[in-house]
C-alpha cells in the first residue's frame, strides 16, 4: 500500500488508506472483541499501517483494542493517532446507565472538556495507559470548535513542546470544519490536520480554505468522513440515507444518485470515486475509513484500488456535480 510522509515530518509515514477505529468504541451498536481484532488483522495483512482512534469513542474502549491489537506488532510499522480536549472522569453513580453520545458502553465516565495544558499532559498519559503503547505518533486537538483561544494559546504550546521533546511525533487537530483548521494551519505551529466530511465528492468547501493553506505551509491533511456519515457508502444511495449523523435532506440524496450515474458510466461505484477524489489533491495524505470488522475492511481495501479514468472528474464538473474542476 502507498505511502505518504508528512511534509514537515517526514519521519510520520500514513499509509494512503487509515484504519478509523470508533467503531472499536462501540458507535452506534455494539462490537465484538473479536469483530475488532478480526478488522485489525485484516487491514495489517492488507497493508494498512495507520490507526486513529481517540478518548472520545466509547469512553477510552477504542483506545483499549486498538491497543491490545497492535501492542504485539512490530512498533516501528505502524502509525497511531489519538487525541486530546476531551478528559475521561470516572462516574460511577452512572454506570448502570448507557452513554448518551452514541457509543453502545456504560456511562462510568463523563467527558470534559480541557484544551489546558495540564489537560493535554493528563490525557496523553491516560492514552498511553489504555493503549498500553511508547508513544503516540500523532496527537490532534479533538473539535476545538467553541474553544479556539483555549486551544490555540495553552493546548497547542503543549503539544509543540512534547513534539519536541519527541514524546510525540506530529501534532495537529481534527474537526468536522475546515475553517477553523485553516486557520490553525496559518496561526499555529502544526503538522497535520485531520478534516471530516468537508472535502468529498459530494462538498469541497476545504478546497476554498484548508487544502491550499496547508498546501502552502507544507501541512498534511487526513481526510475522514468520506463518505459524508454514509451518502456516498454505497452504489446507489437509499432513501434513508444519512448526512453528517443525521436523515441527509431529499437534494442531496438525489445530487448523491446523479454522481453514482455518472460515476457508473465510467466503470466504478460512488464509494470507489469517493476514496479515488479525495486522494488526488496533494495536501491530502491520508484517508481514514471508520471499519467493524474484516470484512469492511477487506470492501474498504477493495474500494481504494479501484483504477479510476481521469475523464470521470471532467463529466461531474460538466454536469455540475463536482464543485472542484480538477
Amino acid at each position: 500500500m502507498r505511502v505518504r510522509a508528512l511534509p514537515r515530518r517526514p519521519e510520520v509515514r500514513l499509509t494512503e488508506l487509515g484504519f478509523g477505529a470508533a467503531q472499536g468504541g462501540n458507535l452506534y451498536r455494539a462490537t465484538t472483541n473479536e469483530e475488532f481484532a478480526s478488522a485489525v488483522d485484516t487491514a495489517w495483512e492488507a497493508g494498512v499501517r495507520y490507526y486513529d482512534t481517540a478518548p472520545h469513542y466509547g469512553l477510552g474502549l477504542s483506545e483499549r483494542r486498538l491497543g491490545a491489537a497492535l501492542r504485539h506488532r512490530p512498533r516501528d510499522e505502524y502509525v497511531v493517532s489519538t487525541k486530546v480536549g476531551r478528559l475521561l472522569v470516572p462516574s460511577p453513580q452512572d454506570a448502570h446507565l448507557r452513554d448518551s453520545d452514541g457509543f453502545d458502553v456504560p456511562a462510568s465516565h463523563r467527558r470534559v472538556w480541557d484544551f489546558s495544558r495540564d489537560g493535554v499532559l493528563r490525557s496523553i498519559e491516560a492514552s498511553l495507559d489504555r493503549t498500553g503503547l511508547d508513544r503516540i505518533d500523532i496527537v490532534y486537538l479533538h473539535d476545538p470548535d467553541d474553544h479556539w483561544e483555549w486551544a490555540v494559546s495553552e493546548a497547542v504550546p503543549a503539544l509543540v513542546n512534547l513534539r519536541d521533546q519527541g514524546v510525540v511525533g506530529a501534532i495537529g487537530a481534527g474537526m468536522n470544519q475546515s475553517e477553523m483548521l485553516a486557520r490553525f494551519v496559518r496561526e499555529a505551529d502544526v503538522d497535520v490536520m485531520m478534516c471530516a466530511g468537508r472535502y468529498t465528492l459530494l462538498e469541497q468547501g476545504a478546497a476554498d480554505d484548508l487544502l491550499p493553506a496547508a498546501q502552502s505551509r507544507g501541512v498534511g491533511v487526513v481526510i475522514a468522513g468520506v463518505y459524508n456519515s454514509g451518502l456516498l457508502s454505497r452504489d446507489r444511495p437509499p432513501a434513508d440515507a444519512v448526512y453528517n449523523y443525521q436523515q441527509a435532506p431529499t437534494e442531496l440524496i438525489e445530487r448523491a444518485r446523479r454522481i453514482a450515474t455518472v460515476c457508473e458510466t465510467y466503470g466504478v461505484t460512488l464509494p470507489q470515486a469517493a476514496l479515488a477524489f479525495v486522494r488526488r489533491h496533494p495536501a491530502v495524505v491520508s484517508t481514514v475509513v471508520g471499519v467493524r470488522n474484516g470484512s469492511q475492511v477487506a470492501e474498504a481495501v477493495r474500494r481504494s484500488e479501484a483504477v479510476v479514468a481521469e475523464e470521470l472528474w471532467d463529466a461531474l464538473a460538466a454536469a455540475g456535480l463536482l464543485a472542484t474542476a480538477p
